[in-house]
């Protein structure tokens, strides 16, 4: 495994690397195999009512693990999400929604998380577990 500062990132995980994650606004805080933490913003993933978005929750969660996941996996594999369950627990409506991934399981084919989404006043959000696939 090998842990790196979100300072010293990767070119597949450095800003604007996806499209899809340029367009959540993702920023990533901390990135290593055992941890990934990061944020992205309300405004721009809302859904209708001016709520941030369940899917909005469901791709950041996914992101983070995945991320993790490709560290653990390094230098010649990557990692792909093939499971997620969330629980959504509360909206926001401004600010940002920070995400934490934690590592529960490393296997040879297999990396499991559990990620939390909090609010900017440290209020839980959503609650997903992540399993990723290790490939190559």
């Amino acid at each position: 495994m090998t842990d790196l500062p979100a300072t010293d990132l990767p070119a597949w995980a450095s800003p604007g690397a996806s499209a899809f994650d340029t367009k959540l606004g993702l920023e990533l805080i901390e990135l290593s195999a055992a941890r990934v933490t990061g944020r992205a913003p309300v405004e721009g993933n809302t859904q209708p009512f001016g709520l941030w978005h369940g899917g909005a929750s469901a791709t950041l969660a996914e992101t983070l693990a995945s991320l993790g996941a490709t560290m653990h996996a390094q230098p010649d594999r990557r990692a792909v999400g093939t499971e997620l369950s969330i629980s959504h627990i509360r909206s926001a409506s401004t600010g940002w929604v920070h995400g934490c991934a934690t590592a529960i399981h490393f296997g040879r084919g297999s990396a499991v998380y559990t990620v939390t989404l909090t609010d900017d006043d440290d209020r839980l959000l959503a609650s997903a577990r992540v399993t990723c696939r290790i490939l190559g």
